[in-house]
């Protein structure tokens, strides 16, 4: 058998699952990576090595009883080695936020995220690096050295969900959850070459936030093909929200649940793709694609042609209001965050500006924001349901160097060692041109997936990675799974 970070996900599973390797081999295995890898990468916050080993023992145990009546009779994830970002609760685990301003305590029980995973068999091997309150599309803050790229460790992971990203990337886990508000799951996948699935609206009743009006908030996975995140979206999926199986038995009322698993493996239909750069963030910030980003939109559309599929052009119009609207909305959790006066201090300048401004805001102005999401959200989807998916690159640059985003002269880049900049609307502008294609999907509840189809150094593996973004109507994860299966992924 290969070495057990070079196992596929799926693969794991199945070892797992038949006896072939012990949980507590698994988790071992790991977390020897980890110690190893981590100190180097910062994808971990809190590594709960201890834990992680009696609850891998324990899923041992459990393994020999379910022997008896077969394997059945185990989670589906039984034993399956993960890790949480560090926004998720997780039982006698400390929850950080990414803040220095806040007080670290151990969480008293599970965020739901936690608890569906663990409910379905994982053991959690610790907490990922995040940025502040998962504001930001770089994982950096001023308690832990920041997240790096495993492709090329001067560059950023991404963020929110960049610890992860950079742990799955670096075979450190198998997957990973993510949960995305404006990219969070996608721009760490494009950044480390993985795929990256946001569900849409209210598949997956775990997202992660600290306040979220507009519903932008949804968890989905991290991992390294559409197979493995599919194993990963079966068990984040309550079965009342599972897709139904193609076609029904005669006498049935309805069609047999399916799992997303099943549909990476089928064939997609041919389909009709609308290609656009369009970007409601044009109106107040340049969007101008770096060579890299339409390269990895040409290799794109040269392995959807290839597969079958029809592109073309999709000029989508977009309303210029959109920035201001979504920037009310994104923050107004920050701005009710429970800090204490004299902690404020040690908030990052991007959280400290945007907070202060929150609390300035009337409740008319975020009800006057939010109407207009929603109209945007209607007239969006008027727009893209002339195709049946929507691609753009997934980044318009490549992964930025640690600090780009801060200003940061470092070093590790974290609290007390650097000192950042004190420029937010800089930090802020610079993230909306680095991704300027992610945040009108979570307005619009639409899923969307990041395909690793492209590498600077023109093969896989050299050079750093840089992805596509297809977007799909609402029901289309497993479309769009199977597409990134299709396309070798």
């Amino acid at each position: 058998m290969a070495e057990i970070h070079e196992l596929s996900a799926v693969a794991l599973r199945d070892a797992l699952r038949s006896g072939e390797l012990s949980a507590r081999q698994a988790a071992a295995h790991f977390l020897d990576r980890i110690g190893t890898e981590n100190p180097h990468l910062g994808a971990f916050i809190t590594v709960t090595a201890e834990q992680a080993l009696k609850d891998a023992a324990a899923a041992d145990s459990r393994h020999c009883v379910a022997a008896d009546d077969g394997d059945a009779a185990l989670p589906p994830l039984h034993g399956m080695p993960t890790a949480f970002k560090d926004l998720t609760d997780v039982a006698g685990v400390v929850t950080t936020h990414g803040s220095a301003a806040l007080e670290h305590k151990p969480a008293p029980a599970d965020g739901a995220l936690a608890a569906a995973l663990k409910g379905a068999g994982v053991i959690s091997l610790g907490k990922t690096q995040v940025p502040e309150f998962g504001l930001t599309a770089y994982s950096e803050n001023r308690i832990a050295p920041p997240s790096r790229n495993p492709h090329a460790l001067s560059r950023s992971s991404g963020g929110s969900s960049g610890g992860s990203a950079a742990a799955v990337a670096a075979r450190l886990l198998p997957f990973a959850p993510g949960s995305d508000g404006g990219g969070s799951i996608r721009i760490p996948a494009a950044a480390c070459g993985l795929v990256g699935l946001k569900p849409g609206r209210g598949l997956v009743p775990a997202g992660e936030s600290t306040g979220d009006p507009a519903r932008l908030v949804v968890a989905g996975p991290l991992a390294r093909s559409a197979a493995d995140a599919a194993l990963l979206l079966d068990a984040l999926v309550p079965p009342e929200n599972a897709p139904q199986a193609a076609g029904r038995a005669p006498g049935q009322s309805a069609a047999p649940r399916a799992s997303y698993l099943e549909l990476a493996r089928q064939d997609p239909p041919r389909l009709r793709i609308g290609v656009s750069l369009d970007s409601p963030w044009q109106a107040v910030f340049p969007v101008t694609p770096e060579r890299e980003a339409l390269d990895a939109l040409a290799a794109g559309i040269r392995l959807l042609e290839a597969a079958g599929h029809e592109t073309g052009d999709a000029a989508i119009r977009y309303d210029n209001r959109y920035p201001a609207a979504f920037t009310t909305a994104w923050t107004a959790g920050v701005g009710s965050a429970r800090i204490a006066p004299q902690r404020e201090a040690l908030l990052t300048p991007l959280t400290r500006t945007f907070r202060r401004r929150a609390q300035q805001r009337s409740a008319a102005k975020l009800d006057e924001a939010l109407g207009f999401l929603r109209q945007f959200e209607r007239d969006t989807l008027a727009q893209y349901s002339a195709w049946d998916l929507v691609l753009s690159p997934a980044l318009a640059q490549t992964p930025r160097p640690v600090g780009w985003f801060t200003g940061a002269a470092h070093g590790d880049g974290y609290w007390p060692a650097a000192e950042w900049a004190t420029d937010a609307d800089d930090d802020y502008r610079k993230q909306c041109e680095f991704a300027p294609w992610s945040s009108l999907v979570n307005v619009c509840g639409l899923p969307a997936i990041s395909i690793p189809v492209h590498w600077t150094g023109g093969t896989p593996g050299s050079g750093v990675p840089m992805g596509i973004q297809l977007v799909g109507p609402r029901g289309s994860e497993g479309l769009l799974l199977q597409v990134a299966a299709q396309l070798g992924f």
